[in-house]
This record gives structure tokens, C-alpha cells and sequence, in this order.
């Protein structure tokens, strides 16, 4: 039987991470645009307030006095499909847009006649919540535009979805992070990310503090943690990274890396449980604090794999995984 596991499949495609950006909106009065896609959760500041009223944490736009609605015009880091999408109104509770609706395009940046089509219709939104919503298209999307009827705030927009793989293109004699969220790769599931959010782990560049990795609850029982990746482009990999930075008396003891290879569109579940019997890429490996290991696969062998399983012994925090390899 298959313990409790968390599922995860979907990349915010929202993320600055990714090269998302605010490109043009109607009015941020009363807190800037940009602060809508801040990755971070959002926060309450109790008794703040600058220039134009009270510090909220996320878009809010001033009460509108005519005919017309609020809109925010965002640029895709990476195009893709977008799936689900997550208006999060958390700390704004009458002061929230009565509707939304989220409008998204394909175009090389020149939006004066783009055609603009439905993500979502004109929905209900509720205060202090997090409003999801299903994606109305399939298609592969440049630019999103949220409409907000007719004015208020929202705090967070989270773009579900994955990017678009076959605009990718990469030499075959190019060592790459088949692992980097830039490059597609998806976390499929985790044994656990009590404290740190595990999609943390494919993120670029160094983390940032102890909350931009993957950090588990304490084991107090047998067993240990483990996160299954898979990688956006199959490749043949010959080396990794484990990063712990910030994890100082929190890191695990070791670590060991399994691999596997299939493009078949297998159950999560039997994927988790078959998963013990993957190709062994690192034996047990002991792990320092605060600090990056960088190993050379032990176990190599010239196969290519888009499955990857980091397990950790028994607990703790990681704060990146690298897989470097090169695309067939």
C-alpha cells in the first residue's frame, strides 16, 4: 500500500522566475501590479499605510468613479498552455472586484489588434479566498490579461500550466539542467514539504534564505523523504548538484538519486510505487550543511532517462537539484 504522498504537476507560468513580467494596466492607485505575480505568499501588515491609504499586498486600483473596468496585462516569461488559474484574494475583503475574467493571446509582442481569447468567463469572486478557475482553451499563450469588474484589489494570480516544450531548442552536444523549471521540468509528487514548498528544487540560481527550498516535517518514525521528477526533455545525464544552502542544522544526512524512462502516460501511483526499483544514479551519499555537492553520476551508464527520484535520508531541507545532461 502507498503511504500519504502530495501530487504536483503544474508550473505557475506566472513566476518573475520564468521572465513573467507586468507589462501595462488601467490603474494600481493603491498598490503596484507588480506585486500580483510575487511568487512569495502573500502578507497582512496590520496598521500600515503610506501615501495613498493602507499597504496591502498584492494589485489594488482606485474605486472606480465611471462606466468601465480595471484590467492587468501580463507577459509570459515562457509561452505555454495554461490549465488552471488561482485569483487570490487573501487580506482583501471588501475591497475585492465583485468579477474577474482572464483573457490570454499568441503574439510577438505587437498586442494593438491581437485577438484576445476566454481563459475563464466572468466569474464571482470571493474575498479573502483563493479563486480557482479552469482553463477555457488549450492553447499555447504569450500575454495574459486579467479583467476586474469594475475595480479592487487582488493579491495573487497563479497561472497553472506547463510550458510549451516545442519551442525549445537545444544543441545535442550542450550540457544543460535537464531539471531547471526553465527547461519544463515538473514535480510529479513528494513524500512531504511541511516547511518549504518542493517545487522550489527547479528553480534558477542560488536559493535565497531557508524558505526557497523544499524542507520536510521531522521524521519520527521509520522511513524517509523523497520527490519524483520529470524532466521536460529526455537526456543522458552524467552529472548532479545538491544544493542545502541555509539548511544548517536542518539538512538530511545523505541522499541517494533513482532514474527511469518512459514515455508512456503512466498512473501516478503505480509511478510512485514502482519507483523502489529504479536504476540506482547515486548510491547513498552523505550531505554537509549549507553547502553544494556536485557528484559525477557513480553508477553512469549511457542511457537516457526523463524520470528522476531524489531521496533523502531521513528528513530535512534541500534547496536545489541540478541534473545535468545532455538532450538526444
Amino acid at each position: 500500500m502507498i503511504k500519504k504522498y502530495i501530487l504536483k504537476k503544474l508550473t505557475d507560468l506566472a513566476n518573475p522566475i520564468l521572465g513573467t513580467k507586468i507589462i501595462s494596466c488601467s490603474d494600481e492607485f493603491f498598490a503596484p501590479a507588480k506585486r500580483l505575480i510575487n511568487p512569495l505568499e502573500p502578507i497582512y501588515k496590520d496598521g500600515i499605510f503610506d501615501n495613498n491609504g493602507k499597504w496591502m499586498d498584492g494589485w489594488e486600483t482606485r474605486r472606480k468613479r465611471s462606466k468601465g473596468y480595471d484590467f492587468v496585462i501580463i507577459k509570459l516569461g515562457k509561452p505555454g498552455k495554461i490549465n488552471n488559474v488561482n485569483i487570490d484574494t487573501s487580506f482583501f475583503n471588501g475591497n475585492q472586484p465583485e468579477y474577474a475574467q482572464l483573457e490570454g493571446c499568441y503574439s510577438n509582442n505587437n498586442l494593438k489588434n491581437v485577438k484576445w481569447i476566454k481563459l475563464t468567463k466572468k466569474n464571482k469572486i470571493k474575498p479573502n479566498f483563493n479563486n480557482f478557475f479552469k482553463s477555457l482553451t488549450s492553447k499555447t499563450l504569450t500575454h495574459v490579461r486579467l479583467n476586474i469588474f469594475p475595480d479592487g484589489g487582488v493579491a495573487r494570480l497563479r497561472l497553472l500550466g506547463s510550458i510549451d516544450l516545442s519551442l525549445h531548442k537545444f544543441s545535442k552536444n550542450r550540457n544543460i539542467d535537464l531539471a531547471s523549471i526553465i527547461n519544463g521540468s515538473q514535480i510529479i509528487a513528494c513524500s512531504d514539504e511541511h516547511f518549504g514548498n518542493v517545487n522550489n528544487l527547479l528553480l534558477p540560481g542560488k536559493s535565497i534564505n531557508m524558505g526557497n527550498g523544499w524542507e520536510t516535517r521531522r521524521r519520527r518514525g521509520k522511513g524517509f523523504d523523497w520527490v519524483i521528477v520529470k524532466l521536460g526533455f529526455s537526456g543522458y545525464i552524467n552529472a548532479f548538484e545538491v544544493g542545502t544552502h541555509f539548511f544548517k542544522g536542518n539538512y538530511p544526512d545523505s541522499f541517494s538519486i533513482q532514474a527511469f524512462n518512459s514515455n508512456k502516460n503512466i498512473n501516478i501511483s503505480s509511478l510512485i510505487k514502482n519507483s523502489n526499483d529504479w536504476v540506482n544514479l547515486v548510491d547513498k551519499h552523505k550531505l554537509k550543511p549549507n553547502s553544494n555537492i556536485k557528484i559525477k553520476n557513480i553508477n553512469y551508464t549511457k542511457k537516457n532517462y526523463n524520470y528522476i527520484k531524489l531521496n533523502i535520508y531521513p528528513d530535512g531541507g534541500i534547496s536545489r537539484l541540478r541534473v545535468f545532461g545532455k538532450v538526444l
